[in-house]
């Protein structure tokens, strides 16, 4: 038998068979290897550079946490603003890559020197006129950012500087679109304007009731009820289900064990430090310090050596990012001087000011609120398994109120509008918390009736929750009797508003036939005056006491002189006739005409920089991959 095995391995047969084993071995130890080979990464693939997802993805997350911030954090970014800001990071991402291309090209570079320098005259990150390395560390945790990351971010934006810097010195302002500019700017205009307020029309006759009834009919968007949804709304939250999670004693000891630290309250010190650029100077300062605690004499010493002194406040141990400093300072008594600590940003001295001890809560003070916690975690848990089962309740036939009740949902069946409010405009409690309530009148707002109930996680809170549109009811007039007052009251202003519309036009009408409307206006007993010169806006110009009508100025500079406008305004109407147009003279104003041209080839340069960064993008040839672009989508 074993002759004839040695036989069987000398044909091609079986050296074809060892082959493939020892293929199929080597594939399955380096399967991640093969199964990537011609497997995409790239979101974006350019000439000379990549963008891979995990990049994409963070500067995605980045700029949505900026938008968030911006926008304050009852901003609830849906869908279609999570595509456009992933889409915008990784157009910022490509027109770094394109830069950096370019830079490479023309040979341009940033030392290290310069980008310490840069970053050490950087404001946000000074304390006392010095650059102070926690504010930095600080900023870069709260962006989510590490210091090569920084660095790199500071290294791009001084190549852009070079670049973008020699293509905006091209920017022009020609003289004769400088001079067209103050012009059109400084300009001013003379008007007889007469105002027709509301208030001052006389008391309409009192509406019979035929009237009030025709006006309720004809202005049915005024006096009907709001747009109602009924829907079953039922929601599942880590609230609602922290009762029925069992918290042992053996399981509170564990949490506070394992979060020992937020029980905890660090050890504090109040320091001063002298950083000075030589030991010697430092030694130096120790020394007199050491005799003399007077801080002013330190600082006046740490200056005279070439460094500075500050006081740095109140620090844990896990403020100072270096660790012989942090060794140093937490070693000395209160009212200590440390050795010499040396730093890549000089020799530190220390004084240690003031201690505050350290403290730990017991776990007897916290249980009830730990307790709490750990049953709100394990309930958010539990949540999401209940939410599949009730995902599958309800595609199994049962209804959204069966399926609720079966895994202890909150259910509710509510008609409101899409502002939260009943019929009679009183707020609607809706079984969510407060941070998600704009969110659930979303929900219920763009439910479709017919279509079967669909968990959706609730973004402002820990949960879930499920829409069924039962019922939609559309806007209806009110009763007449229910709304008598307020028919009455806005019938009365309508017919104040039509009172003095009627004069205002035939004012309008009489100046527009050859009169004048000082004139007309006396022939109809009402007032005007004569107002200007006054600019485009309504602080330029204008006679002491008498202001403009700001919806007038539009229409009185699109006017040519002796022609007369009408407009509606905030307290009535006003009509105006252009007496005369004051042309400004660019050369007797040379601070206007100085701030017209700064204006000028700062849009002349902003064009010019968007055209060059176009062209930038262009030149590299950025391709998209949409179907990883999908996840980069925060």
């Amino acid at each position: 038998m074993i002759t004839w095995f040695r036989k069987l391995t000398q044909t091609w047969v079986a050296k074809v068979l060892f082959l493939l084993l020892v293929l199929s071995f080597g594939i399955w130890g380096i399967e991640d290897t093969v199964r990537n080979f011609w497997r995409e990464t790239a979101v974006v693939r350019m000439e000379g550079a990549s963008i891979e997802v995990p990049e994409a993805q963070n500067a995605a997350r980045r700029e949505l946490q900026r938008v968030t911030r911006q926008l304050g954090p009852s901003f609830e970014p849906e869908e279609p603003l999570r595509r456009a800001v992933a889409m915008q990071a990784v157009e910022n991402l490509i027109g770094e890559r394109a830069q950096r291309l370019e830079a490479t090209r023309l040979g341009i570079s940033t030392p290290d020197a310069a980008v310490q320098e840069y970053v050490f005259s950087i404001p946000n990150f000074q304390s006392g006129g010095r650059f102070n390395r926690l504010i930095l560390d600080q900023w870069l945790r709260q962006n989510d950012m590490n210091e090569a990351m920084f660095l790199q971010l500071v290294r791009d934006d001084l190549q852009r500087i070079q670049l973008i810097g020699a293509v905006r010195t091209g920017a022009m302002a020609p003289s004769l679109l400088t001079n067209a500019m103050v012009r059109f700017e400084r300009e001013q205009r003379i008007a007889q304007v007469a105002e027709f307020p509301l208030l001052e029309a006389p008391e309409p006759e009192p509406p019979t009731e035929t009237a009030l009834a025709r006006f309720h009919a004809n202005n049915p968007d005024r006096f009907s009820t709001p747009a109602l949804r009924e829907a079953t709304v039922a929601v599942l939250t880590a609230e609602t289900l922290a009762d029925q999670v069992e918290v042992s004693d053996a399981d509170l000891t564990a949490a506070y064990e394992a979060r020992h630290s937020q029980f905890e309250t660090p050890e504090r010190r109040d320091l001063q430090q002298a950083l000075v650029p030589t030991e010697e100077a430092a030694r130096a300062i120790a020394a007199t310090w050491t005799a003399n605690p007077d801080f002013a004499a330190i600082e006046q010493a740490a200056t005279a050596a070439g460094g500075g002194a500050l006081s740095l406040g109140d620090l844990t141990r896990a403020d100072l990012p270096i660790e012989a400093l942090a060794t140093a300072v937490f070693a000395a008594p209160a009212g200590g001087i440390t050795q010499p600590v040396q730093s890549p940003f000089g020799w530190h001295v220390m004084r240690v000011a003031r201690i505050t001890p350290g403290s730990t809560t017991p776990l007897a003070e916290v249980a009830d609120r730990l307790r709490r916690e750990v049953a709100l975690e394990r309930a958010g848990d539990l949540a999401f398994d209940r939410a599949n089962r009730v995902e599958d309740a309800i595609a199994g036939g049962a209804t959204l109120e069966e399926a609720a009740r079966r895994y202890a949902m909150t259910v509710v069946t509510v008609t409101l509008d899409s502002e939260g409010r009943d019929a009679e405009g009183l707020p609607v409690v809706l079984p969510v918390p407060p941070a998600a309530r704009q969110e659930a009148l979303r929900s219920i707002f763009t439910a479709e009736m017919g279509r079967a109930p669909r968990l959706a996680e609730l973004r402002q809170a820990e949960g879930f929750m499920a829409v069924e549109l039962k019922a939609i009811t559309p806007p209806a007039l009110k009763p007449l009797e229910s709304v008598a007052d307020e028919v009455r009251l806005a019938f009365l202003v309508d017919a104040r508003r039509r009172y003095q519309e009627e004069k205002a036009a035939a004012l309008l009408g009489a100046s527009r036939n050859g009169a004048s409307l000082a004139e007309a206006a006396t022939a109809q007993g009402a007032q005007s005056e004569r107002m200007g010169p006054f600019g485009r806006q309504p602080a330029q110009g204008g006679t002491p006491g008498l202001t403009v009508p700001p919806e007038l100025l539009p229409a009185i500079f699109g006017l040519r002189v002796g022609e007369a406008t009408m407009v509606p305004t905030r307290n009535g109407f006003a009509v105006a006739q252009l007496l005369e147009i004051v042309a400004a003279d660019p050369a007797a104003d040379p601070a206007a005409l100085a701030n017209a041209r700064t204006t000028l080839m700062g849009q002349s340069a902003d064009e010019l920089e968007a055209a060059y960064q176009a062209a930038l993008r262009a030149r590299a040839a950025p391709r998209i991959n949409q179907t990883l672009m999908q996840q980069v989508v925060p």
